[in-house]
């Protein structure tokens, strides 16, 4: 008999991955995933992507504040599922959903684990400048993101891939391992293997802070930030008092003043080397070519901005 399985996760990149197990011949008994919330201007009450994808598909969905709660733990209990898959929920499980008795929790992780354990990965692998990054198919235990691994694949970090497109080539992969590793434990062949814990680093979640732009750093490390935090929370600077949100950049071997605008083509000198922008947003305006702002703001040449 197949397997009867929870899914819990939230944002497009789970996706795929419920997805993928929707359309395979495992039993989905009920989806979880986080509770709606306001966003935009006018705060309206928004469903995750997750809970889009479960209602299109007529799939039981639930959203609680707590799983820790008596009512969560025995609704679990009581749907009997034999695996729970996670994938991007955020939130910690609790321990008294991972102590629940002859039930596995597995997690469809962005890294290639002990690497980047925690909230932002994929974001962090790009900042650090990483050469590849992969999926992790792990059992889930109480300390975050230190269970053992399933499965793992490797894949190359583009150069100038931005976290939309890493995310979206991830969680393919992820949708195609998960499968897999479902077929394992239905079959009873799968192994977990110890993580080494003295290679273990942290991908903590990206602060407020992290968001604005230092000049003072190199070309290559502001370009690598500005990709890693697009399309959210997305990166800043201001200029004339103006907030800009900088979307496609591009890497120029031109040296100046750290925080000056060299020339007309909206370049802006680092530590080494320079950043042009191509596309920006201004704050509350639609994104758009860097062409069509300079045709309304014009550049001072040498000026320093924030």
């Amino acid at each position: 008999m197949a397997l009867k399985i929870i899914f819990m996760g939230t944002p497009e990149f789970a996706v795929p991955i419920l997805d993928s197990i929707n359309k395979s011949k495992y039993n989905i008994l009920s989806v979880y995933t986080q509770p709606p919330k306001k966003r935009d201007r006018g705060l309206k009450l928004r469903i995750s992507p997750i809970h889009e994808y479960s209602k299109a598909n007529k799939l039981a969905v639930r959203h609680p504040d707590n799983l820790n709660s008596k009512e969560e733990v025995k609704k679990i209990t009581e749907l009997n599922p034999d695996v729970v898959v996670v994938a991007a929920y955020g939130k910690i499980l609790p321990e008294k959903l991972l102590k629940i008795k002859d039930l596995r929790f597995i997690n469809v992780h962005a890294s290639l684990l002990p690497k980047w354990r925690g909230a932002a990965p994929i974001q962090r692998a790009i900042m650090n400048l990483d050469k590849e990054t992969g999926i992790s198919i792990m059992k889930i235990e109480p300390k975050l993101d230190s269970g053992p691994v399933m499965m793992q694949s490797k894949i190359r970090i583009p150069e100038g891939a931005n976290s939309n497109i890493l995310s979206s080539t991830m969680s393919k992969l992820g949708s195609e391992m998960i499968i897999k590793s479902l077929d394992l434990i239905e079959e009873r062949k799968e192994e977990f293997i110890p993580q080494e814990e003295k290679d273990a680093t942290y991908a903590k979640k990206i602060s407020k802070l992290e968001t604005k732009i230092n000049w003072n750093e190199t070309a290559k490390k502001i370009v690598a930030k500005i990709n890693a935090l697009y399309p959210t929370p997305g990166t800043w600077f201001e200029i004339d008092g103006l907030r800009i949100k900088p979307i496609k950049v591009r890497e120029v071997k031109i040296n100046g003043k750290p925080g000056s605008i060299i020339n007309k083509n909206f370049t802006i000198a680092c530590s080494e080397n320079s950043v042009q922008i191509l596309e920006l947003q201004k704050e509350g305006k639609q994104p758009m070519k860097s062409e069509e702002f300079l045709k309304g703001n014009k550049l001072k040449i040498g000026c320093i901005i924030i």
